[in-house]
């Protein structure tokens, strides 16, 4: 069974470009978003993202970006609820969440 969380609404994005195919976003993303093809990462299902950050924190060309913390239903729901973008309330600490 694979887990899935709320459609279109991940932050991560890819800079192929970028992408040296290390493989370090696919050894470090614990729901298998990622996959090597053509010697470049490809993102398999944005939608099994949970934004962790942990693929950005390891990819050694910054190939990869994502607003960490704010795919949690918790963080889009208190964001729906106050008006304003999807937060965790970190206050912009990416590490706390």
């Amino acid at each position: 069974m694979s887990l899935s969380y709320i459609k279109n609404v991940s932050t991560l994005e890819l800079d192929v470009e970028k992408c040296t195919g290390c493989s370090m976003c696919v050894t470090v993303c614990p729901h298998n978003v990622f996959e090597i093809a053509n010697r470049k990462s490809r993102i398999v299902n944005k939608d099994l993202c949970m934004e962790c950050g942990a693929c950005v924190k390891n990819c050694p060309e910054n190939a990869l970006a994502v607003k960490s913390g704010v795919g949690c239903a918790a963080g889009i729901l208190l964001g729906y609820i106050r008006g304003t973008e999807p937060t965790c309330g970190c206050d912009g600490d990416s590490d706390c969440c």
